[in-house]
């Protein structure tokens, strides 16, 4: 039998779609990004931040979660050793990678866009009154509640091809972790003039870039931040894709 690329996407898509952790790491990644933007929004009395900014609080915490969905994906069977069945399926291998990038990807950025709006929604609901008047309307906004989907998106393709290249749930989740929450805390600790002209190029300051209605000076531009971002995913990939074809699985 023929294999097309439509089929090894419905394969990866049946496998992502038949196992619990999926969908339970997909539900703990929405309900992060909704739970933590409704507090950031009810807590919050000052000024210099915009609902929108709020809603996406939880973005941070969900991008994680977002990225183990991405790794489980790519790393959990060379775990379980399922791996040496898909490959033996798909000889050409590199079908695979782009298909579990394909779902994961889809699948995050769908889940996450809702999320986004949601949280956009009732984080409305329990602001502050005097910041609370932000529609979906006003400049900037679509974009930046898409560009969240968009980041989750990419993070989650992002973990997929750690798991590939890392061939580890637990070291690609450490990698993820590193690059998306502790590197940001590190690099402020630098000399100011180097730390400035590194923050804004950090994987998560530039993914995060196109979800935020303000910048600081020396931040990257929305799109630019996102295409920032992309470029780690390609490289990333690219690095996936080249040990999965020349290495034994």
């Amino acid at each position: 039998m023929k294999i097309t690329p439509g089929g090894v996407v419905a394969a990866e898509w049946t496998k992502f779609s038949s196992l619990r952790s999926t969908w339970i790491t997909t539900g703990v990644s929405a309900f992060l990004l909704i739970a933590f933007g409704m507090i950031a929004s009810a807590s919050f009395s000052g000024n210099g931040m915009s609902a929108v900014d709020l809603a996406l609080g939880g973005s941070t915490l969900a991008a994680l979660a977002v990225g183990v969905l991405g790794v489980l994906l790519g790393a959990g069977e060379y775990t379980t050793g399922m791996i040496r069945s898909t490959l033996a399926a798909v000889p050409r291998r590199l079908p695979v990678l782009w298909s579990k990038s394909l779902v994961a990807g889809l699948a995050a950025f769908v889940v996450m866009t809702i999320g986004a709006f949601v949280a956009f929604a009732l984080g409305g609901m329990v602001l502050n009154s005097a910041i609370a008047g932000v529609s979906l309307g006003d400049d900037g906004v679509l974009r930046a509640l898409f560009g969240a989907g968009l980041y989750l998106g990419l993070v989650a393709v992002l973990g997929v091809a750690l798991g590939i290249l890392v061939r580890s749930s637990a070291g690609a989740i450490a990698i993820l972790a590193g690059g998306l929450l502790i590197l940001p805390g590190l690099v402020p600790l630098l000399p100011n003039a180097i730390s400035d002209a590194i923050s804004p190029y950090l994987p998560s300051s530039a993914g995060s870039a196109v979800m935020s209605l303000t910048h600081s000076d020396g931040s990257l531009g929305p799109w630019a931040g996102l295409a920032v971002f992309a470029g780690y995913v390609v490289v990333t990939l690219g690095a996936a894709a080249y040990r999965l074809k020349k290495t034994d699985a």
